[in-house]
């Protein structure tokens, strides 16, 4: 859930953002809109070789560094730079976005999948306090940009404390799935 929160703040706070930055609304908004479908197509075609953590530590890191990137270059000279960083650290939030919903469903027995990928997509929609912070960023992008790429960053690294669940196979039960997790630790001791 605090993997969520951090890459919610991104996802659903980067849109309401792009009028802070010093280009067309307009046409950042569509491309926003636009990055989603690259973001969608990566994470299809990629799902199968990805490996999940990673996956969404990477996209993670490089949505915060792309974010702070925005903040950083703040000459007007350079809006085609800026306009990079934001559709940048948009679409590698997207990807997180849709990494983390299918890393949640394969985490997850069937007895309780449904309810770990509603409150995981309520942390998602929590972290769209954001426009607060979108306010705050009109007088100095720090509090929007730098925000967003400082909290996807720190909420990502908790995704280190859960196991990877690529190859593994889905359990219908709380036992199944308990059981498969103390093999896992009996064969990782030796």
């Amino acid at each position: 859930m605090l993997v969520g929160f951090g890459i919610g703040m991104v996802y659903y706070g980067m849109p309401l953002g792009v009028g802070n930055l010093p280009f067309n609304l307009y046409l950042s908004v569509t491309l926003n809109a636009l990055s989603e479908l690259p973001a969608s197509i990566v994470t299809f075609f990629l799902i199968g070789k990805l490996i999940r953590k990673k996956s969404i530590l990477i996209f993670a890191m490089l949505s915060g560094i792309f974010s702070i990137g925005c903040v950083i270059v703040q000459n007007d000279d350079f809006e085609v730079l800026q306009m990079g960083f934001e559709l940048f650290s948009f679409f590698s939030a997207c990807t997180c976005f849709n990494v983390l919903l299918i890393y949640t469903v394969e985490s997850f027995p069937t007895c309780v999948r449904n309810s770990a990928v509603s409150m995981v997509r309520q942390a998602l929609v929590l972290g769209a306090i954001s426009p607060m912070l979108v306010a705050f960023g009109r007088t100095n992008r720090w509090f929007s940009y730098g925000i967003f790429g400082i909290r996807i960053a720190i909420c990502a690294l908790f995704v280190l404390c859960l196991p990877e669940t690529k190859g593994r196979t889905l359990s219908d039960t709380m036992d199944e799935e308990e059981y498969k997790e103390s093999v896992h630790k009996i064969h990782t001791h030796f």
